[in-house]
């Protein structure tokens, strides 16, 4: 029987080539909004193709097809290549990439949340974000991290993030956190390919 290679939830060239097209993009801050909206779609295609990723691991959690353990560190691949400090582009971009890098760390705890069980079912999202922003604003980001995990947890649970309230966030560290956790829920509504699984994946049962 032949050995079905390991299927790649995401790699270290797919991080690469984003970060190439960020810098190809010239992205700067101060142009016309429109142009810069433009260029800018690029960092949210960065963002949206590592959640999906993400979500590719759930679904296989879900369906038993990976064990808790092995969901964790796929995981942890995917946040050790996200994360891992990206060489100076130009101060826009950097500024871009670090928001980038920021959402993404609110979208993988959210992630190793979910799959570690690790928060209450019938918690108040808009109760969590509120202790969030009040951990925030005493300076406890461990705290802040992980109530906004919970958050997280309960949007991939299919709970939705209050619309009112996520518009008048403050500006800040869990706002971004929670636009990583935005992005889960955009990329849950807008299409559940990742739940099909290619032929060979259930192979990878580990």
């Amino acid at each position: 029987m032949n050995q079905v290679p390991p299927y790649e939830f995401y790699t270290q060239k797919r991080w690469g080539n984003w970060l190439e097209r960020a810098k190809e993009s010239g992205f700067q801050i101060k142009e016309s909004e429109e142009e810069a909206g433009k260029e800018s779609a690029v960092f949210v295609n960065m963002v949206d193709d590592v959640i999906l990723a993400c979500l590719k691991v759930t679904a296989r959690f879900e369906k038993g097809m990976l064990s808790r353990e092995k969901a964790l560190e796929i995981l942890a691949e995917i946040r050790d290549i996200v994360l891992a400090e990206v060489e100076p582009i130009s101060e826009d971009i950097d500024l871009m990439i670090e928001s980038v890098q920021t959402s993404l760390m609110g979208a993988l705890v959210a992630f190793e949340s979910y799959i570690m069980g690790d928060y209450d079912e019938e918690a108040n999202i808009e109760e969590l974000i509120k202790l969030a922003i009040e951990a925030e604003a005493s300076d406890n980001l461990e705290l802040a991290l992980d109530y906004t995990a919970q958050c997280g947890a309960l949007v991939l649970k299919g709970k939705s993030l209050p619309e009112e309230v996520m518009a008048d966030l403050p500006y800040g560290i869990v706002a971004e956190w929670l636009d990583g956790i935005d992005s889960i829920s955009a990329a849950m509504v807008g299409s559940d390919s990742y739940k099909e699984f290619e032929e060979g994946d259930e192979e990878d049962i580990i």
